[in-house]
């Protein structure tokens, strides 16, 4: 498997690139790739525990392309414009990652964006505000994880200011082009810079942990197994 990415340079998923993602899904899960991190020295990486998914079955990998949201408290001309530019801007392989600031009085995303952006090829959104249309999401089983869900529209409430910059997500400051994950666990960010250290390390990680639970399991003692692997 090779590990890469387009440092922030927008185009579709490579073969590679659904390669990588197909790997995180299958094989990691949030919990090691966050261990791996801390043992890279990145230990702010997973995002706020009320980020959660809206059905257990999200889960998901890909490039993070981000989109800045703020309050407003008026109706501007033209509200939606920077908004449907971002969603319309989402490219195959890609995760919108919205950032609200951790509003809970805009709502940005819902029904419509979510059936807009798996259009696009996305897989999936990280909303660290509120969504809408949660069932319709559902049924349509586009991936979304949200910290809250309230029906009210974004109009006259919040407004997209600008997208593909770095922005901070629920407490973790997420560039284009990073590497989002998320599980029922809740979300990991992995910077481009260590992506093929944080994806090697995780993954040696697994199979340190599949021995040590099959070891746990026929009556091994935690202490000797951990003196042997080296994980908890």
């Amino acid at each position: 498997m090779s590990i890469s990415n387009n440092g922030g340079l927008r185009s579709p998923a490579t073969p590679e690139d659904v390669e990588l993602f197909v790997h995180v899904e299958a094989n990691l899960y949030t919990a090691v790739v966050a261990d791996s991190l801390d043992e890279l020295g990145y230990h702010n990486q997973a995002m706020h525990e009320f980020v959660r998914p809206l059905f257990p079955q999200c889960r998901f990998a890909g490039w993070a392309r981000t989109i800045s949201c703020v309050d407003i408290f008026h109706v501007p001309e033209n509200p939606y414009a920077k908004e449907i530019e971002a969603v319309d801007s989402l490219l195959s392989g890609e995760i919108a990652v919205v950032s609200t600031a951790g509003s809970k009085r805009n709502a940005p995303w819902g029904e419509l964006l979510s059936t807009a952006a798996r259009a696009r090829g996305a897989r999936g959104a990280v909303v660290d505000g509120l969504v809408r249309d949660v069932k319709k999401i559902e049924e349509l089983g586009f991936p979304v994880f949200a910290a809250g869900i309230k029906p009210v529209d974004s109009r006259g409430r919040g407004v997209v200011i600008d997208y593909n910059v770095p922005v901070d997500c629920a407490g973790v400051l997420v560039s284009p082009g990073d590497l989002v994950f998320a599980d029922y666990d809740g979300v990991v960010v992995i910077p481009a810079e260590v992506l093929p250290d944080a994806i090697r390390l995780a993954t040696e990680r697994v199979t340190r942990e599949n021995h040590t639970r099959e070891e746990l399991l026929r009556g091994a003692y935690l202490r000797d197994v951990y003196e042997k692997y080296g994980v908890l």
